[in-house]
């Protein structure tokens, strides 16, 4: 007979494998209360200077995030070109070199705490954390400061590159306030973990894995569906199932090669006249000229520091720039969960610490775009990575921003190929969400994905607004609003719906009331829930009477939410009905003492 495993609804047993060992599992995390046994752990413990850092499944993990931060370098480049005609020459300059600098020192010290990891823990599967470029605060930064400011900047009398390189300045600030803020949230990040279920802290990752980088990239699968379905395929057959490409090719660049084969054959054929033209490729012109982005070095200009004397005026988007590095900090604690969830077990503090100092160098470079820790850990982990695909997008991504030829990559490598790689991460990130969840809370993951619904029309309804020939009736543009309203801010959102769903199947309704009650601050302020194209922060009694309308009444229905449940909990209080604790199964049917 092996040793128990402790849980309040009961124990489970653990084959005998050499020394045996207890594992109590506390708010449904196990923890070593007794020393393991090597055999148990299945390898042997590692001293750091053992510990395999490289493997062959870091190049899976290296083609995964390094592709991913160049596209949001590129994204960064050609938004500001199309949308608002911002010099290119100034964004990859300037601009470009700073933000891969973010990059390069984030994931290098990932990268080092890979090794700590391994040598604190004995364990050689360690994993490192990935760190990247943020998509959505990139996205905010590029359409509700960096082009409304060039803009204004040229509305004031500013030549195009006098007002671009006062939207670089303003860009500077905004990221360097976000990593002060960030290296502010690093010291209460552990005890933030510690009080949120598992539910709530991957099921906000869920969310995004699900509805973002899944959905989105196969949006652009199906634009290109032959070669698409191709590289789909071979992710799928490769990362899913775990069948090897002949002669071990890795899956992920698998996909690029037999891909990227397929679309130059497409193309070449087609110019030759080989293949018709209802099966020719979809036109996608280069985004950017890449040669101009070659050997940057007014990035350097920076370090004059000519940048302080826009900072005043940087303080106008403030309301802007917090939620987006709330979102990364919140973002960051989910990403260390999921790591423990896997096995790795980081320290939320030291991961947020990392993400605000690579942020704060990023901006000291000239970057104006933040990082964040990627919430990929598990999908990299099952690809066999270690720590060497951290180390490998940290210099490739560093010097191609430096020395600028990342845009040759962009133009070349056909984006159809890398995008299934984005859906594995979705998958794998989704199911060891509900993986690593007791049971009885799969409820609130999946509650927890529908503001990240929200999210995704509201991308949409964004792009076909501008386009709109006349107003809009008022109940659609009511149902816009409240579109608008649940998506901003959904990741603490999600965090903040899950956790107390969890909360009630658990019977604590006391511990549900203080999430609602904390949903109700939040959405007083604006950190969810604002109503402002943009989201951005704001005081209640500042706000128009139809925007106070709305946000007095989502604070309004918290708080009443939260005081229920208070007086609810009193009554099973005095009924004497206990809380469940621990991974024991509520049973579907099985609600008798809550009838």
């Amino acid at each position: 007979m092996g040793r128990a495993i402790h849980f309040s609804g009961g124990a489970r047993k653990v084959p005998q494998a050499g020394k045996s060992a207890d594992l109590t599992v506390v708010r449904g995390r196990p923890t070593l209360t007794a020393p393991i046994s090597q055999s148990l752990c299945r390898h042997p413990f590692v001293s750091e200077s053992r510990y395999p850092w490289a493997a062959r499944g870091d190049v899976n993990a290296f083609f995964g995030l390094m592709l991913d931060n160049v596209a949001n370098l590129l994204l960064t480049v050609s938004l500001l070109s199309a949308v608002f005609e911002f010099p290119t020459n100034i964004a990859l300059r300037y601009m470009v070199p700073g933000t891969a600098i973010g990059v390069l020192v984030g994931d290098l010290l990932f990268f080092r705490l890979a090794f700590r990891l391994a040598r604190t823990t004995g364990r050689p599967t360690i994993t490192a954390m990935p760190l990247g470029l943020d998509t959505p605060s990139t996205l905010g930064m590029i359409f509700f400061v960096l082009g409304p400011t060039f803009i204004a900047a040229k509305a004031r009398g500013m030549d195009t590159e006098a007002a671009a390189i006062h939207t670089w300045h303003i860009g500077i600030c905004s990221v360097f306030i976000s990593g002060i803020f960030k290296l502010l949230c690093a010291a209460g990040s552990n005890a933030i973990r510690r009080a949120l279920p598992r539910a709530g802290l991957l099921g906000s990752l869920a969310a995004v894995a699900l509805v973002l980088i899944s959905f989105l990239p196969l949006l652009e699968i199906l634009h290109s569906p032959i070669v698409g379905f191709v590289s789909l395929a071979v992710v799928l057959t490769t990362l899913v199932a775990r069948i090897e490409l002949p002669w071990k090719i890795p899956g992920a660049v698998g996909s690029v090669l037999i891909g990227g084969v397929l679309y130059y054959a497409m193309r070449e054929g087609h110019s030759r006249g080989y293949l018709p033209d209802v099966l020719s490729l979809p036109l996608e012109p280069p985004a950017i000229n890449p040669a101009e982005g070659l050997l940057p070095t007014e990035w350097l200009t920076a370090f004059r520091f000519e940048w302080v004397g826009a900072f005043r005026e940087s303080l106008h988007y403030l309301p802007i720039v917090i939620p987006f590095a709330l979102a990364t900090v919140v973002g960051g604690i989910d990403c260390t969960e999921s790591a423990a969830a896997v096995g790795d077990e980081y320290d939320t503090g030291q991961v947020i610490a990392i993400e605000a100092l690579a942020t704060l160098l990023a901006s000291l470079c000239g970057g104006v775009i933040q990082t964040t820790p990627y919430i990929g850990h598990p999908a990299y982990k099952a690809m066999g990575g270690r720590a060497a695909y951290v180390l490998a997008t940290a210099l490739f991504v560093g010097s191609a921003g430096v020395l600028g030829y990342f845009g040759y990559l962009y133009v070349i490598i056909p984006k159809v190929t890398v995008y299934p790689i984005l859906i594995f991460i979705g998958l794998e990130i989704a199911a060891q969400s509900f993986h690593a969840t007791p049971v009885r809370h799969y409820p609130a993951v999946v509650l927890a994905c529908v503001p990240a619904l929200a999210q995704l029309a509201l991308i949409f309804i964004d792009k076909l607004l501008p386009l709109a020939s006349r107003e809009l009736p008022p109940p659609m543009a009511a149902e816009l609003q409240t579109v608008r309203m649940l998506s901003s801010g959904f990741i603490v959102t999600s965090l903040l719906w899950a956790s107390a769903l969890a909360a009630i199947i658990d019977r604590r309704l006391w511990r549900a009331s203080s999430f609602f009650g904390l949903a109700a601050g939040c959405a007083l302020f604006g950190i969810i829930h604002s109503p402002a194209p943009g989201s951005p922060l704001f005081l209640p009694w500042q706000l128009d009477m139809e925007f106070q309308r709305l946000v007095y009444s989502y604070a309004l229905g918290y708080t009443l939410v939260a005081g229920l449940l208070i007086v609810w909990g009193c009554l099973l209080k005095a009924r004497g009905i206990p809380p469940i604790f621990g991974d024991d199964i509520l049973l579907p049917g099985d609600h008798s003492d809550a009838a």
